[in-house]
């Protein structure tokens, strides 16, 4: 099996798996080069299989700029209205809303209540959206993933649980097509 090593000051071996499917370890500098390929034997279920997931599927190409920033310009118009809904219906303030196009999150709210939004969302269904959008409002009553924090968001959106499978079902596809 291909792979590049990295040895750094760390005290484990790790592998990771980038966006392109190639396969990295990071060792310890003094680690043996038995023991790390003994490490990756033993991992090579695991390292198959996230290999498959992460190789790109040659019929969607890498988002383009320009695409991307269309997708960025559409998500201006549509997300700030959808928090302005869901904020109003759920009694909570908001700060900043940021569009962008990140590689492994729909969405992120920062202690001080800036709201951070993927511009792939507008690739996906409305209800997915909303879903994102109340998510991310929760956290501003509850700073966490508690039990707490999913019965805020289901009060405020019922249909949270479908949209989320949506998301883990179709989701990868699209996060794949940004570039390194």
């Amino acid at each position: 099996m291909e792979y590049q090593l990295i040895r750094s000051r760390r005290k484990t071996i790790c592998i990771q798996i980038s966006r392109t499917g190639e396969v990295i370890v990071r060792a310890p500098m003094r680690a043996a080069l038995r023991d790390i390929e003994a490490f990756i034997r033993a991992k090579e279920p695991w390292i198959k299989k996230h290999v498959s997931k992460r190789q790109a599927d040659p019929a969607l190409p890498p988002f383009t700029a320009v695409e991307l920033r269309e997708l960025a310009d559409r998500a201006v118009k549509v997300i700030p209205e959808r928090v302005t809904l869901y904020a109003a219906k759920m009694g909570i303030t908001y700060g900043r809303i940021t569009i962008r196009a990140q590689k492994t999150r729909w969405g992120s709210c920062s202690a001080k209540g800036n709201l951070n939004f993927n511009c792939l969302l507008m690739l996906t269904p409305i209800e997915v959206i909303d879903s994102i959008v109340v998510h991310e409002l929760a956290h501003r009553k509850e700073m966490n993933h508690s039990a707490r924090f999913y019965e805020v968001v289901r009060q405020a959106y019922p249909e949270y649980f479908t949209c989320e499978a949506w998301l883990k079902k179709n989701g990868p596809q699209l996060m794949r097509r940004l570039s390194d």
